[in-house]
């Protein structure tokens, strides 16, 4: 819609870049403030930022390669260098640097799975506004609520599109608020970070049908909704795991319970994993 923000001489800012950042420090600033209720290292949130930014910019890139691997073939350098991106590759490019980042320093990652869930929802509800600005992720033709993109926009210009961005947007920012709330009263460690596998992963199924841009398929699904249903299968097992194990949420251990330092140590150090 607006791609560039402005211009400073031969550098643009593009709005998709601006709503990304914007998304990351909130969801940044939510986790570390978070953090201190939770009984966490707010110097933990800020590392995991920091790695889950990196590697999950090089996930995001490297599934959309994957994706896109027929044009990769043929032209590498365009693929690379254009601003496509996959966010299921960014996910699990974060998730799996913030797995070796809390093996490696010996504490608890799903208590940070379960902390930063609701950030990471933000940061996407804010991403998808960039993906509204640049024109990428657009819909199908639709005179319902169709939008219709300008000229030098990553969507088709002069047709009314679906705003499958907004949707999602939306749908992002709703999970947030339901993982915050949620999060107050789960009483099992993993299970907000389930709650967000699941959600995200049916409503992304659900939103891909009216998605009509290129983004890659497997048979009659999309690439993303293949990952889907394999993301809510993962997301049930997880939350039938967390439950057989008992292990009780940090919130728990840190308010209503009322635990003594050495009980919440001993539960901490038995959850490493």
């Amino acid at each position: 819609m607006y791609n560039n923000l402005f211009s400073v001489g031969s550098v643009t800012i593009h709005t998709y870049g601006v709503m990304i950042a914007i998304g990351f420090a909130a969801a940044v600033v939510l986790s570390y403030y978070r953090a201190k209720a939770y009984g966490l290292e707010k110097e933990a949130v800020i590392d995991i930022a920091l790695l889950a930014i990196v590697f999950g910019f090089l996930g995001a890139k490297l599934l959309y390669v994957i994706v896109e691997h027929e044009a990769f073939f043929a032209d590498p350098l365009s693929v690379l260098g254009s601003e496509g991106f996959v966010v299921y590759g960014g996910i699990i490019g974060g998730l799996a640097a913030a797995v070796v980042y809390c093996r490696k320093k010996k504490i608890s990652f799903m208590s940070y799975f379960d902390l930063a869930m609701p950030a990471v929802a933000v940061a996407q509800g804010f991403g998808r506004i960039g993906c509204f600005f640049a024109g990428c992720c657009y819909g199908c033709e639709s005179t319902f609520l169709g939008v219709i993109f300008p000229e030098g926009s990553l969507a088709p210009a002069g047709v009314p599109l679906l705003p499958t961005q907004l949707i999602s947007s939306a749908g992002d920012f709703l999970i947030a608020l339901v993982l915050l709330v949620y999060a107050r009263k789960s009483k099992i460690k993993g299970n907000v970070g389930a709650l967000y596998l699941l959600m995200y992963g049916v409503g992304r199924f659900v939103i891909e049908f009216f998605r009509n841009d290129s983004r890659g398929s497997v048979g009659a699904l999309s690439t993303s909704q293949l990952i889907s249903i394999f993301i809510v299968l993962g997301a049930i097992l997880l939350y039938y795991v967390n439950n057989k194990r008992g292990i009780p949420a940090d919130a728990i251990l840190a308010k209503n319970r009322q635990e003594t330092p050495a009980e919440t140590s001993k539960e901490k150090e038995k959850d490493i994993s």
